[in-house]
């Protein structure tokens, strides 16, 4: 499944260490006024930098729109769009067919039946650039009705040894949402939204509002009460109820393990389970924050613009 959505649809392709990745994006209104200034710095959000945590793969980023817009408006058009890949590698041959320990080796081994790591590079994150690219269209339209999507790490302070990595939990808030968005019951906005988190590389957690908190309060702690305007007088529902948006504001977090390539030395096996000795890696993030903070925005973009687009589908307010 390389699509995501149902009116608002990203398509995407690409592997890690490949020529380029790109999609296509559908859906899409026409007449919106494009703002690639925009659409590139929330790349550049995500691409390496020069802080502590960032890999040393260094990759411009450029953006390269190969349709739907003329005369910088969208035109209801597919919009597809490339970026080239400059600074892949090469496994050497110790890693190509090791299993790496918590990577995708084992797992796509066994579904596509390659036994070599060069086969594999569809489930590395640098796919998310794809991710980065819709979610930044999506946040074109939101910001005309003025929906902002912001998010935080807030993980605990803690040491990470310079040959060691570090889990991340990411806090996101969606503000000016509208009220009534979301199709029960298969489809609603928190499941959409879960299953959206849980589709980046690396996620292992999702709760909305006071989530696995809500298993220890009692209802009358955490029952959301109305005022006489319809707003409410606290938000541990976190904006859903029901699986429909309720016009307050979306609190959810998302919690990351850690990155699996360490620079330490890890033993493992070969596809053919023999002993392998990996020497330790020191290319890559020692944390996904700060740059998994766009991804996580670009697919709360992506889902609400969807169901926003839905809603004026098969509203009853026509």
């Amino acid at each position: 499944m390389n699509t995501f959505g149902r009116i608002f649809r990203l398509t995407d392709f690409g592997e890690s260490h490949g020529e380029a990745i790109g999609g296509v994006i559908d859906g899409f209104p026409a007449g919106i006024t494009m703002d690639s200034d925009f659409i590139q710095s929330e790349l550049q959000r995500r691409s390496p930098s020069q802080h502590f945590h960032s890999t040393t793969r260094q990759e411009s980023d450029q953006l390269r729109i190969l349709s739907g817009i003329v005369d910088n408006l969208s035109t209801g058009a597919p919009i597809g769009f490339i970026i080239n890949n400059e600074d892949g590698k090469k496994y050497d041959d110790a890693e190509r067919f090791a299993i790496k320990p918590s990577h995708a080796s084992y797992t796509y081994h066994r579904k596509y039946g390659f036994s070599d790591n060069e086969y594999f590079g569809r489930a590395s994150a640098r796919q998310t650039a794809c991710r980065v690219v819709a979610g930044a269209f999506a946040k074109l339209v939101l910001r005309k009705i003025e929906t902002a999507i912001c998010a935080v790490d807030i993980s605990n302070p803690q040491h990470v040894p310079g040959d060691d990595s570090v889990g991340a939990l990411i806090a996101c808030r969606i503000q000016g949402v509208p009220a009534g968005l979301g199709e029960p019951v298969y489809d609603k906005f928190h499941a959409r939204l879960g299953y959206a988190m849980l589709s980046i590389n690396g996620v292992k957690g999702f709760d909305i509002g006071k989530g696995f908190d809500a298993s220890q309060m009692t209802g009358s702690e955490y029952n959301d009460a109305q005022k006489a305007d319809f707003s409410y007088h606290s938000n541990h529902d976190g904006g859903v109820q029901a699986g429909i948006t309720n016009g307050e504001t979306i609190d959810f977090r998302v919690a990351f393990k850690p990155i699996p390539t360490i620079g330490k030395v890890q033993r493992t096996i070969d596809f053919d389970g023999n002993p392998v000795v990996l020497d330790a890696q020191s290319r890559n993030d020692r944390s996904v924050s700060p740059r998994v903070l766009p991804v996580v925005e670009a697919m709360a973009a992506m889902v609400t613009l969807d169901f926003i687009l839905l809603h004026n589908a098969f509203s009853h307010e026509k």
